[in-house]
């Protein structure tokens, strides 16, 4: 009798909309049955309210988080219009993400009883299904379609169903049973002696585009790609005997194998061999989902990213090689030689994955792939990577929360995917990130490279000033108002006529997009500002041609941008530029020489503009542009009010910025275009924005 396989991702075209509504329903349910049938497993009552590990909920907290994430997120997409149970829809909404091993913060929750929230389930079941026979599809289903909510939570249900899987097997084993929907691999022998396989030099090229044929969580989306030199990479997964030299060296207590954050983790849980390792006198024994056997050497270790790192490390000094982890691009590259593709739908995969074959592990040497073994399958593997987002990332409206909190460093990839990942989890694209010291159904193999890791940038700017001028300069427009900087830019040009072009200033460029401008006309540009926060945002798009920033929506809620030179038009001009940090009242004497300066919105915020203004001629070429933009917005914060050039009454009368800057400069320069209000528009909140006018002249050096 042929095999039943677990439901497949559905795609998300289709020429038939009856037929694919079925599919997406039948996988509802095999995903919801399956959930259950795995809290099967658990032996007694106590089982549900007794946490596996400290810093995780009980496992009653992971039966009612996936069915009222169902809930949530149907009402916030307007499908659903009434809460089933608005305490628990609460209670379950949140889960845990430990920021690290001693956050042993302890919350006391008046926790439902099992079978209240099996009552849940089941009404949440029948809702859904409801809602999935009523609703009407329309093909292809993308992120702006109600039913991609439903496929997001049917691939939540599936997230949690390998993750509770770990913590049952986390549990004590008096509160596991065995099932026989569980039944794990009996096989097992003499493990393999691993070796390094050549793999020769390639491009990789990854990112989910929105036309892409099944679902996807949000930093799947987007580009990238790299180009790889030669490395070598272990033909199998470190098996557990492979292991077993390190824990035999004294790998754990050795402090020169373990990198900082590692050490102290190893030290906090007084760690001594893997965490599913059972000691049993002279003898060993492993921790399944549901029971302890003999140690099956053959079969791949499962450790944490510490651990992976710290084995690394010892091969290293032991081999002299420069082993370590795998990088995200170079698992791809992996996947790619050996010639894999995506898990059939008709057929149980070439892996152990997808619940096709086992519910535990299995020999290393069990499935090849290539000249390798388990590039995908068995256990998930750690990689050198955390995780960032590619270019063009952007965050679901209804689950913005999803990566974008991994984005910190502290949250390495892993890829290839266990026994029990199944719909987004199997596939090549899948990119799933956890703390370093988490534990999964998670192993390794080990690459040997000259070459360096390269990290990604992940990091979103977040304090308020820099996301708003950060905004200000590559963002959006609104309201109509064209980009500032880049207007005055273009003006700057304008006026330039047949003027030499050679070198330009952009005095005050704060995060200096008018500097990027300025190069398409410029053969070199430098951008100087008082604040090395503003001009790190200009040097970062400089050197990695991407700029990502968190924009205040309203109170806590935020919005997640990025912009890339590319998609301004400005990376053919980096080469151009350079940032640098001065101050515009005491320029050092190498600025000097330029065809151009642009003080834009600068000298109202001097402390002494005059000091800037009265000796600026000397760092112009004769015939040369100065072009000053300014709101005039005099403040004794910023200036002390003896040197303010304008504003103000003098002998009586009124005497403006603009006189102020005729009687100084008039010495040197005459005014050859100007004055003109030009508008700019500073996003603050989502439905609170600064409307400015600066008023622009453009003087000529005449001496």
């Amino acid at each position: 009798m042929p095999q039943q396989l677990f439901n497949r991702t559905p795609f998300l075209s289709g020429d038939d909309v009856v037929e694919k509504k079925e599919e997406i329903r039948a996988c509802f349910h095999a995903t919801l049955n399956r959930t259950e049938l795995l809290f099967e497993t658990l032996h007694d009552d106590e089982a549900y309210f007794k946490k596996s590990i400290p810093l995780r909920h009980p496992l009653i907290f992971y039966l009612g988080h996936t069915s009222t994430f169902f809930i949530n997120k149907l009402l916030i997409a307007g499908l659903v219009k009434e809460r089933i149970n608005p305490k628990m829809e609460s209670m379950f909404a949140v889960g845990v993400d430990e920021m690290s091993w001693d956050d042993l913060g302890i919350s006391n929750y008046d926790w439902p009883t099992i079978e209240e929230v099996r009552s849940y389930r089941k009404n949440m079941r029948n809702v859904v299904d409801q809602l999935l026979i009523e609703t009407p599809l329309t093909l292809p289903i993308n992120w702006d379609n109600p039913w991609w909510i439903v496929l997001m939570g049917i691939e939540h249900e599936l997230i949690h169903l390998e993750t509770s899987s770990v913590l049952i097997r986390q549990h004590a084993i008096k509160h596991v049973r065995p099932h026989p929907s569980w039944e794990p691999c009996r096989k097992s022998g003499k493990a393999p002696s691993n070796k390094l396989i050549n793999v020769p030099p390639g491009k990789v090229n990854i990112g989910k585009s929105e036309s892409d044929s099944v679902y996807g969580w949000d930093n799947e989306f987007g580009h990238h790609e790299a180009e790889l030199l030669a490395f070598q990479a272990s033909r199998y997964l470190v098996s557990n005997q492979e292991f077993l030299d390190f824990v035999k060296a004294d790998g754990y207590s050795a402090e020169n194998f373990w990198e900082e954050e590692g050490r102290a983790w190893q030290e906090h849980a007084c760690a001594e061999y893997p965490t599913f390792w059972i000691k049993s006198g002279a003898e060993w024994k492993l921790r399944l989902m549901t029971e302890e056997v003999a140690m099956p050497w053959d079969w791949p270790v499962e450790v944490n990213c510490h651990e992976a790192k710290a084995f690394c490390n010892w091969k290293t000094m032991t081999t002299g090689q420069p082993i370590r982890l795998p990088t995200e691009d170079e698992w791809y590259r992996l996947y790619s030689v050996a010639g894999l593709s995506e898990v059939p739908r008709t057929m149980p995969a070439a892996g152990n994955i997808h619940l096709d074959h086992y519910a535990s592990s299995c020999p290393v040497t069990e499935f090849k792939q290539g000249e390798f073994f388990d590039i995908v399958g068995n256990v998930w593997q750690w990689t050198e990577t955390p995780i960032y987002p590619f270019e063009g990332f952007k965050v679901h409206p209804l689950y913005d929360d999803f990566t974008t909190p991994t984005f910190d460093g502290r949250h390495n990839l892993i890829k290839g995917g266990s026994w029990i990942s199944c719909g987004d989890e199997s596939l090549r694209s899948a990119r799933y990130a956890f703390r370093r010291h988490f534990f999964q159904h998670a192993g390794f193999r080990y690459v040997a490279a000259q070459a360096p890791v390269i990290q990604q940038g992940s990091h979103y700017e977040t304090d308020k000033l820099l996301t708003e001028y950060a905004e200000f300069h590559y963002g959006d427009t609104y309201f109509g108002v064209p980009n500032f900087p880049a207007t005055l830019a273009k003006l700057a040009i304008a006026a330039m006529g047949e003027r030499p072009a050679r070198k330009a200033l952009d005095l005050g460029c704060a995060s200096g997009r008018s500097t990027f401008e300025l190069a398409h006309h410029f053969d070199h540009v430098t951008g100087i500002d008082f604040s090395t926060r503003f001009i790190g945002q200009g040097v970062q798009l400089a050197e990695t041609g991407i700029l990502r920033y968190t924009l205040t929506d309203e109170g806590d809620l935020v919005s997640y941008k990025e912009s890339t030179l590319t998609n301004l038009g400005l990376d053919s001009v980096k080469h151009k530029v350079d940032f640098y940090q001065g101050d515009a009242c005491n320029l050092k004497p190498i600025y000097t020489g330029y065809d151009l300066i642009l003080a834009a919105n600068l000298i109202d915020r001097l402390y002494d503009p005059s000091k800037l203004l009265t000796t600026i001629h000397k760092r112009i070429n004769k015939g040369g542009l100065l072009m000053i933009s300014s709101p005039y917005t005099w403040l004794e914060e910023h200036t002390n009010k003896k040197a303010w050039v304008g504003g103000l009454k003098r002998d009586g009368e009124n005497f403006s910025t603009l006189d102020g800057l005729k009687e100084i400069l008039g010495s040197h320069f005459k005014l050859v275009q100007g004055p003109q209000e030009i508008p700019f528009i500073i996003r603050e909140t989502r439905r609170k924005f600064q409307h400015t006018l600066s008023e622009i002249t453009i003087w000529e050096r005449i001496d």
